[in-house]
């Protein structure tokens, strides 16, 4: 680790590069935001942006969580482009079962709430679980295939299990990995969410429309650059002597 951060690190002093380091790896490996109060790297701006800079070597961005009334926390985050990169990687994507529990969770502990007004539309992570019950009833998996969809979306931090208390029901909420969405992936996720659970709303049209014109307008640009590149590399040379 020294190595890959010694260009960035040279100009600090010892205090300055052990500071710069804690702070990297809180960010990377707590499995909670840290608080900036406890990082003197993360409530400096100029050693925050060494920071992120560390991070980007491996793809990393920093990510600031929402607090109320509190001292900023900070996590780490794939960077947008490298997100995008990694998703259309089929490596990378968690099986169909995996997915649609998810999703089913999230529809239920997140949506439904926020859509009547118990959840903040910036919140990913709820006090509001969805029973295994539920999941069963709605996923239609049997309950073997289940129980090891959520074993493994436990196991990679996607998905939190709640304890079933005196005056509440137990379940399913979304795990601490939600914390590290950076701002344009919340917008991306809460769009899937809206196709997923009101595919024929007219916010999902809405949606839907937009995307195709954003597509479309990608491909035109494509297009056109590639117009451009065999024109400007298209013309035959001309060769000395030919019309002599």
């Amino acid at each position: 680790m020294s190595e890959l951060f010694e260009p960035l690190l040279r100009s600090y002093d010892e205090k300055r590069r052990a500071e710069l380091v804690a702070a990297y790896m809180a960010v990377e490996h707590a499995a909670e935001p840290v608080p900036e109060v406890r990082f003197p790297a993360l409530r400096e701006p100029a050693l925050r942006r060494t920071v992120e800079e560390m991070l980007a070597l491996s793809g990393r961005t920093l990510v600031r969580t929402a607090v109320k009334g509190g001292s900023p926390r900070w996590t780490s985050a794939y960077r947008d482009d490298v997100a995008e990169a990694l998703a259309a990687d089929p490596a990378c994507v968690p099986p169909p079962d995996e997915r649609a529990v998810l999703t089913l969770i999230l529809i239920h502990s997140v949506a439904i709430p926020r859509a009547t007004g118990l959840l903040p539309d910036d919140s990913w992570l709820s006090p509001y679980p969805t029973p295994l019950e539920e999941l069963r009833r709605r996923s239609q998996l049997p309950i073997g295939e289940l129980e090891a969809a959520l074993r493994r979306l436990r196991l990679a931090g996607l998905v939190s299990q709640v304890k079933a208390g005196p005056d509440e029901q137990g379940g399913f909420v979304p795990g601490p990995q939600f914390h590290r969405l950076t701002e344009a992936a919340r917008r991306r996720l809460q769009e899937e969410l809206i196709l997923a659970a009101g595919p024929g709303s007219p916010l999902a049209a809405t949606i839907r429309a937009r995307r195709h014109s954003r597509a479309r307008a990608a491909s035109q640009q494509a297009a056109a650059q590639q117009s451009g590149a065999q024109q400007s590399g298209g013309a035959e040379p001309t060769h000395q002597g030919e019309n002599e």
